[in-house]
């Protein structure tokens, strides 16, 4: 059993780490000091929800429908290709309207909207939680749920350390212009993920 846990936290750490529209959301929103919780939450709930199902054995539903990925797949292009625009425009807008304390910022309600869509909508979220980690529970049996609690533990305590360890960067990020550099790199990031899914 505690091997299967071990393997499922250190699984889904590696599956998540690297950049994507969710974790430049949350790194964002941390930076701004914005609804970091309910973000952080929005996160690690949907993960453990699609794990759970992934353990549960719907991967071997989705895998049975070929026709739900290439829509995901192209749902999640469109609205990357959207995303990566507004993350271009907010550039442009400049500093003043990216200054991560000053404002009034964004109501929690569109911040978990944007937080829903950007993790819903994205379809390698399916394919690294149901698909992956749901196939790779079974060569743990009869413990898949250890593996499948413990993976869901490693994106919470990723989401967690992310949200609030981007505090740390709010002194860079009083200047301005790096706002204008993490929103354009943000956009860039959105529309090559985009394209690498467009290619298949």
């Amino acid at each position: 059993m505690f091997e299967a846990a071990r393997h499922g936290y250190l699984t889904s750490l590696s599956l998540i780490l690297s950049i994507g529209a969710q974790n430049a959301f949350v790194l964002r929103q941390g930076i701004r000091r914005e609804h970091v919780a309910a973000v952080v939450a929005v996160c690690a709930l949907s993960d453990a929800v699609l794990i759970a199902a992934g353990v549960a054995g719907f991967g071997v539903v989705s895998a049975a429908v070929p026709w739900i990925g290439v829509a995901m797949r192209w749902f999640g292009v469109v609205f990357l290709v959207v995303y990566g625009v507004l993350r271009f425009r907010a550039a442009l807008r400049g500093g003043e309207a990216l200054k991560p304390v000053a404002g009034e910022g964004a109501s929690l309600r569109r911040v978990v909207l944007s937080c829903l869509v950007l993790t819903w909508a994205n379809p390698h979220v399916y394919l690294d939680t149901m698909v992956l980690l749901g196939s790779m529970s079974t060569g743990y049996a009869p413990h898949q749920a250890a593996f499948g609690l413990a993976a869901a533990l490693g994106s919470l305590s990723f989401f967690a350390a992310l949200g609030y360890g981007a505090r740390l960067l709010v002194p860079v990020f009083a200047n301005p212009q790096a706002w204008v550099v993490l929103e354009v790199v943000g956009g860039l990031t959105m529309w090559g993920i985009a394209a690498t899914l467009a290619l298949g």
